[in-house]
């Protein structure tokens, strides 16, 4: 109300458009908080779909490729938010790791047994 006081008035200022209509100053900028807030919700629940929806297209990316593909897109986010994002979300990516076998036991090669195995040694130099 006081904001369409406000545009059609605008000589008037908040002071004293709070003080025709009864209110307190301090409830107004309160109330123009709670508003601004609720489009900043809006705002990170778009951000959040558009975030799920970019990793859900593209598994294999992480943090810094969503950024730019965001940014791509026309969104202005900070890397650091769309960390924490995908991190809330548990949509961070899970690379496999494979198994790469060091040795190779198949060989043709000859094996020779171990003969210290079974000797117990008490001193150094006694190998």
């Amino acid at each position: 109300m006081i904001a369409q006081a406000r545009q059609q008035h605008p000589q008037l200022s908040v002071s004293s458009l709070c003080e025709l209509l009864g209110v307190n100053r301090a409830w107004y900028y309160a109330r123009q908080s709670a508003v601004s807030n609720l489009a900043e919700t809006e705002a990170a629940v778009e951000l959040r779909a558009a975030v799920e929806e970019l990793v859900l297209q593209f598994p294999g990316y992480g943090y810094r490729r969503v950024t730019k593909a965001l940014a791509r897109v026309g969104y202005c986010v900070n890397h650091k938010r769309v960390l924490r994002i995908m991190r809330e979300e548990s949509l961070l990516c899970q690379l496999k790791r494979r198994f790469t076998p060091t040795t190779d036991s198949n060989h043709p090669f000859r094996t020779y047994p171990n003969l210290l195995k079974e000797l117990v040694l008490y001193a150094p130099d006694q190998a």
